[in-house]
């Protein structure tokens, strides 16, 4: 899953990149009865924007990440925030059976995947996950929000069409935060034995400014594709002379958590499609 998520990107990632309101946090947390006894594992955990908050609900986190840069802001997060329970870990989807027979069956609470299933192989992931759920204990798949220049308003889409034309080609990759993945998912963690299967939605609204809209575009370039520190500044410009002349642009995120538990379904929560989400 290695993505050149690296150095500049990285850091941008870290400082630009949506967090998740405590709402879904506490949907995960209800959702397979978390605790103080539970270990989580954040695949593809980022700079910890899901295993840093998880930390303090639950016995400990192990955040995993193919990017070495990604693990260092991560770690260095956590001890700012004075998180003692978190333990980072180099590794991509593919490592899941090898860091199963390092933990055990059983071990975890829940296995979370933050805006970053669409790097992975998730049927073969889905399967390698069951054994080492904890009776009641699942997975989430969680998508937040859709990215910033494929939302539905009139400064995203001037947003995409300088992105296009900056990097000549049609933006149209939904990072997994589209319907058709949503339902690409669930009936794919229905195949690998996940009962209960559900989508619990979250929204809310949040308002940008230009030096964010600008850095979240960064975070999602990979390394190799970034602009140089020299022509940041140009591109910048060249983003705030596409969008419409105001101080704050709005969007409405919608945070979308997929969650189904391993083993025998105890009846938590309702089953419903993603085509009909709980709130």
């Amino acid at each position: 899953m290695a993505v050149g998520f690296s150095g500049d990107v990285a850091e941008y990632y870290a400082k630009f990149r949506r967090g998740y309101p405590p709402q879904v946090l506490d949907a995960l947390q209800d959702a397979f009865g978390l605790g103080g006894g539970d270990t989580v594992l954040d695949l593809g955990c980022g700079t910890g924007q899901l295993a840093l908050p998880l930390a303090s609900r639950v016995g400990s986190v192990i955040g995993m990440d193919p990017e070495p840069d990604m693990l260092r802001l991560a770690r260095d997060a956590a001890a700012r925030q004075g998180i003692r329970n978190a333990t980072w870990v180099l590794g991509a989807d593919s490592d899941v059976p090898a860091f199963g027979a390092l933990v055990g069956d059983g071990t975890l609470g829940m296995a979370v995947v933050g805006q970053a299933l669409h790097w992975m192989r998730y049927e073969e992931l889905f399967r390698a996950l069951v054994p080492l759920l904890r009776p009641g204990g699942g997975i989430a798949v969680v998508a937040n929000g859709t990215p910033l220049w494929l939302q539905d308003s009139d400064w995203s889409r001037a947003l995409r069409g300088c992105l296009e034309e900056y990097f000549g080609t049609e933006l149209k990759a939904s990072c997994g935060t589209a319907h058709n993945d949503r339902v690409r998912y669930a009936r794919a963690l229905e195949v690998a034995g996940y009962e209960g299967v559900r989508e619990i939605m979250t929204e809310y609204r949040d308002e940008l400014s230009l030096d964010q809209i600008v850095g979240g575009v960064f975070s999602a370039i990979p390394a190799g594709e970034l602009p140089t520190p020299g022509e940041r500044p140009a591109f910048a410009e060249r983003v705030r002379r596409a969008l419409p002349d105001q101080r704050s642009f709005v969007e409405e995120v919608k945070v979308s958590a997929l969650v189904g538990h391993a083993g025998r379904f105890h009846g938590i929560g309702r089953t419903v499609s993603p085509a009909a989400p709980a709130t």
